[in-house]
């Protein structure tokens, strides 16, 4: 048993230091996986066996309290590709002893199930007349508390504090006993990111704070702040909790004043006084405690500043309450944080204060691979957000759960936005309006986060959770009125994903983004020519309020297998150690880095693009992105430019991506990216500005050449004011191609304010000769059949085999985009590459200039081609263009691949070259090959046999 000896001073909204006791430190505990501690009065005759202890507040696993992980360790989550449990290349990793898993980040040790923690207290004796409440910060997830041998009471909250009132407590040694269950209490989904194994852990124990406070009879119980920014002031409701004896007479104080910056503005004191009946009246109905109401206008002053993401200016806010009863004075104090905010709505946007702004969001998973749980310092979530904001975002969306207090705080101090969600995703194994008691749930955990986090400013947005399953509609109608008429200081929306109902303030649905669900090759990047004019005002017309879209880009990169070494905490990446072994099978170790950078500029590219139509969209309301950081679970999600710490992964810098996602965002809308040297290159500027107010600014466009240099350049506005919204739009710009044969150019769009504040975005643009016809030179043989190859090339001729995607019998779809979310998750969703990967230097792409990635030049090459299985090809050939596979396959591919057959040489394509139309970047490229082919340069390593060569037919 371990004991406490003194009070531990901690910062409390309470300002005497004597009625609080920090519980922070070693305590004893015990595994109950069977469930039977209840049953033996653990609580009453001290844990079994030799007492074994832990830090609390921490979790059991994060200290190596656990099983081992196993083939059948019973995991939180929807596995939704079985293969790892029967696939034979698998079967090492299911080894007892060597298990590692493929679906997600894994736990050094795993536990399910009741841990008990028990500590004595020694209870000071001045607290004697004084009820003493235990305060446990964040539960994961269902606490019962005993205090020597009387049970208090169970709490199941997963997204506020555990409170327990332990009722007045004679002074000396008391033993306190906490059970805490980690299974499923409430079948909130299996993926909901409170819960789940797919994001921060099914965790078992408490963090935060931990702590016992000795409060007065009549104490403040709940403050809520209502700001009005047109009158400058604030209603502040207060509500007191009393004993029996009722909250007699007294005062009420309110007062506030401004923290965070130099020269604070006071505001108060107001003083409000409430009647002895009025608590008697409540201890009648039958509460358990009697209370008042009081409701304190506080005015502010007219030079009271607001909150927003430009000034976040706090108050904060001191509620003094004086009662007497019976002639016994009883003091509280409560203090809490608002700014001076409202958001609403505008026709179809989103409105701070009155002015239009635009949702950049990301979402936070709850991913924290070192500890398994969200931290509750103020300082990590500062991390968090300042990098979040150093890439041009100015929301987070917690997916299916919701942060302690510290996110909050930090999100306040930064002028941050949050969209909070219930921890529920009643899909895929849980349902919603079908009378389960995750409703019940639902609504409870909602008041809980209103009542808990509600004065925070940066609280601006939340929904109910994500993508619900069930019947659900009547109950999400319900659940928007009902919060919204409870606590009107934010907008809220059914669910993030759907349903999209006439109540909602604004509408999180999935369908206005580059890529949807399900539409694979089909979707506009991989289905349409490269241009950059499309835009969702379709989706603007079609309802009266904003739409967030949900969860934007999900574009894969390769693993970085680099990253594992970050993993020292709870969680390992034996996932990436699993997909570093496949390429090393396959021969291809060496290229992790340059399939990690070639794919992650692919990635980057789709995701400007994404953000960008976005942004063109004239009163559209925003976006979530998933994500800037990558999600570890379903499968192995690697979307964002990111690594689950936040951390770059070398290929994206913040200031590359805040170019075309912030505040400000030049924007250009080109019909195509490819053009031919005898016709005008066009484009129409469009400005995005959703700054603190109008600019004044200068609008201007150059050409750059490959190496920087300036080939042209005009004004298009001088001085000219740009209003806050998106609609701004210049007259079409039309300039010859400065440049006569094959070119890389970069347009560059500069707006200028008078400040000198410089905002630039740019766009790749290639220029190509338009001559049509492009001749085959002597000694180059053209077919579209094996046989013929091979026959030419015994020869001794110079062969060109293209071959037709139908001729190809492999099953990899080869995309213009990366894999969407994974290939696991989605069932094998098209495309199954992520981008390709190619030598710039190479002689065939003198005509081509191209990165050694894929950019828009390549689309036409790319679209309706397919990739070449180089398997039964020699295991020290590189092709020269090498489609990326995903890392669950780690198959070696090619497009392009040159090689020597019999006396002769063949370069053999499976790229689409077609060279009619319009299609001037396959012309060109043909031409090119052609010529490299038909020249000296022309001179493969390899030697490859025609069976050999007829493999890549399979």
């Amino acid at each position: 048993m371990l004991t406490v000896e003194s009070a531990t001073p901690r910062p409390d909204d309470r300002p005497d230091e004597r009625w609080s006791l920090d519980l922070a430190g070693r305590w004893a505990y015990a595994l109950d996986p069977e469930g039977v501690g209840h049953l033996d009065q653990w609580f009453r005759h001290g844990l079994p066996g030799t007492p074994a202890t832990a830090e609390l507040p921490g979790s059991l696993q994060h200290q190596g309290i656990g099983d081992p992980v196993g083939v059948d360790t019973p995991w939180t989550g929807s596995i939704v590709d079985r293969s790892y449990f029967t696939d034979d290349r698998y079967a090492p990793y299911r080894e007892p002893g060597a298990v590692s898993v493929p679906f997600w980040l894994q736990p050094r040790v795993y536990y399910r199930g009741a841990a008990w923690f028990q500590r004595e207290v020694l209870v000071p004796e001045h607290w004697a007349a004084r009820d003493v409440v235990l305060h446990l910060e964040r539960v994961h997830w269902e606490s019962t508390v005993w205090l020597d041998d009387h049970e208090v009471g169970t709490a199941r909250s997963l997204t506020t504090p555990h409170r327990f009132d332990l009722g007045r407590l004679a002074p000396g040694r008391h033993r306190l006993t906490v059970r805490v269950d980690n299974r499923t209490v409430v079948d909130v989904g299996p993926n909901a990111h409170s819960v789940s194994d797919h994001t921060q852990g099914n965790w078992n124990g408490i963090i935060g704070e931990l702590s016992l406070t000795a409060v007065p009879a009549v104490t403040v119980r709940r403050v809520r702040v209502v700001p009005d920014v047109a009158a400058r002031s604030a209603l502040v409701k207060v509500d007191i909790a009393a004993g029996t004896a009722g909250a007699g007479t007294g005062t009420v104080r309110v007062s506030a004043r401004r923290f965070n910056v130099a020269g604070t503005h006071e505001a108060g004191p107001v003083t409000a006084a409430f009647e002895a009946e009025h608590s008697r009246d409540l201890g009648e109905r039958g509460l358990t405690a009697g209370g008042a109401h009081v409701d304190v206008l506080l005015p502010l002053g007219a030079g009271a500043v607001t909150w927003d993401e430009f000034e976040p200016a706090l108050y904060e806010l001191t509620v003094e309450l004086v009662a007497d009863v019976h002639g016994q004075e009883h003091r509280d104090v409560a203090r809490t944080v608002f700014g001076l905010r409202e958001v609403g709505v505008d026709s179809t946007q989103v409105t701070v204060n009155g002015r239009r702004t635009f949702v950049r969001g990301t979402l936070e998973s709850c991913v924290f691979p070192l500890t398994g749980y969200p931290p509750t310092d103020v300082a990590s979530w500062r991390r968090v957000i300042a990098v979040c904001r150093a890439h041009g975002l100015n929301l987070l969306r917690f997916h299916s759960w919701c942060p302690p207090e510290a996110a909050f705080t930090a999100a306040d101090e930064a002028g941050f936005y949050l969209q909070v969600e219930g921890p529920v995703w009643a899909n895929q194994g849980a349902a919603l309006g079908e009378g389960g008691p995750v409703d019940a749930f639902l609504f409870d955990e909602t008041r809980r986060i209103l009542d808990a986090y509600g004065n925070h400013p940066s609280f601006v947005m939340m929904a109910h959770g994500n993508e619900p399953g069930g019947r659900d509609a009547e109950l999400l109608a319900t659940w928007v009125t009902t919060w919204r008429t409870y606590d009107p200081r934010r907008l809220y929306t059914s669910g993030a994903g759907w349903p999209a109902l006439a109540e909602n303030d604004y509408d999180n649905i999935p369908d206005p983004r580059a890529h949807r669900w399900g539409e694979g090759l089909a979707s506009r990047l991989n289905g349409r020519p490269p241009e950059t004019e499309s835009d969702y005002a379709e989706w603007v017309r079609s309802r009266p309020r904003p739409i967030v879209s949900h969860e934007i880009g999900q574009w894969c990169a390769y693993p970085d297998l680099g990253e594992r070494a970050r993993y020292t905490g709870l969680m390992e990446a034996r996932n990436f150690g699993i997909f570093a072994d496949f390429l090393d099978e396959a021969g291809m170790g060496d290229q992790a880095e340059a399939f990690l950078h070639a794919s992650g500029k692919l990635q980057t590219l789709c995701y400007k693009e994404d953000v960008e139509a976005a942004l063109r969209t004239a009163g559209f309301g925003g976006f979530h992105l998933l994500g800037l950081s990558d999600f570890p679970g379903q499968g192995t999600a690697l979307v964002g430019v990111l690594n689950p710490f936040w951390e770059s992964k070398g290929y994206a810098t913040a200031e590359e991506f805040a170019r075309f996602c912030g505040p400000t965002v030049p924007l250009a809308r080109l019909p195509r990216r490819v053009w031919s040297a005898d016709e005008q290159i066009r484009f129409e500027v469009q400005v995005a500005h959703f700054g603190a107010g109008p600019l004044e600014a200068d609008v201007r466009w150059s050409i750059l050449d490959d190496g920087g240099a300036q080939l042209a350049a005009g004004t298009i506005a001088e001085r000219t004011a740009i209003p806050v919204g998106n609609d701004t739009r210049f007259a079409p710009v039309q300039v010859p191609p400065p440049a006569s044969g094959a070119a890389r150019l970069t347009l560059v769009v500069t707006v200028e304010d008078a400040s000198g504040d410089r905002f630039e975005n740019d766009w790749g643009l290639w220029v190509y000769p338009p001559d049509q016809h492009v001749a085959v030179p002597d000694g180059v043989v053209v077919t579209e059949r094996l046989d013929e190859a091979v026959r030419h090339a015994a020869d001794g001729a110079t062969v060109l085999l293209e071959l037709a995607s139908d001729d190809i019998g492999n099953d990899v779809a080869l995309g213009f985009t990366p894999a969407f979310w994974n290939t696991a998750w989605t069932g094998g969703q098209a495309p199954h590459t992520l981008g390709i990967l190619h030598d710039p230097e190479h002689p065939v792409f003198r005509r081509f200039p191209t990165d050694g990635w894929t950019d828009w030049q390549w689309w036409e090459l790319l679209h309706g081609a397919r990739a070449m299985l180089l398997d039964g090809l020699p295991r020290a050939l590189r092709p020269v263009v090498q489609p990326i596979d995903t890392w669950f396959e780690a198959r070696r591919l090619g497009a392009l691949v040159e090689a020597r057959l019999g006396r002769g040489r063949i370069m053999v394509s499976s790229l689409n070259l077609d060279p009619g139309g319009d299609r001037l970047a396959a012309r060109q490229f043909r031409r090119g090959l052609l010529e490299y082919l038909a020249g000296p340069d022309f001179a493969p390593a390899h030697t490859v046999t025609p069976a050999e060569l007829e493999s890549l037919l399979r």
